[in-house]
């Protein structure tokens, strides 16, 4: 895995049950990592306040708003499997991408998630998978275009 989603920032389960405590849960990690300021995290929570950062595919990618970029310190994304779906609006969540990204140093990252999270026999598969290991292995099997 590249160092923008290293190791420690794939949790396998998360302890979230509202979707403000997975932003946070999700911020947190970006702070932990040195990625970005804590600030940050309300900047996510700001964002989610003005557009749902749902995605279908039991898949959600929280981010900070445009003016928070300056709370950014090094690209990262954080990548949280729940076993119970969080309530995103209505929708059910079961995974939390937190994104971190200075100029374009994420979007291979994004993409190859991207591409997982329109397969529907990978999407079982992360929902299944219950390491880091095997989160990050299904991310590895597919290439960005």
């Amino acid at each position: 895995m590249t160092g923008t989603l290293s190791a420690e920032l794939i949790v396998p389960a998360g302890r979230a049950t509202t979707k403000t405590e997975a932003i946070r849960e999700a911020g947190d990690l970006l702070v932990a990592s040195g990625a970005v300021d804590p600030e940050y995290v309300e900047a996510m929570l700001d964002r989610e306040r003005v557009v749902s950062t749902y995605m279908g595919s039991f898949l959600a990618i929280p981010h900070g708003t445009d003016e928070a970029k300056g709370e950014i310190r090094r690209s990262a994304l954080c990548l949280i499997r729940y076993e119970e779906p969080v309530d995103w609006d209505g929708n059910p969540v079961r995974v939390v991408v937190g994104i971190a990204g200075v100029g374009g140093q994420h979007l291979e990252l994004l993409s190859r998630i991207a591409l997982v999270f329109t397969d529907g026999e990978r999407v079982q598969r992360v929902l299944a998978s219950t390491t880091r290991e095997e989160l990050a292995a299904i991310l590895e099997e597919v290439e960005p275009a």
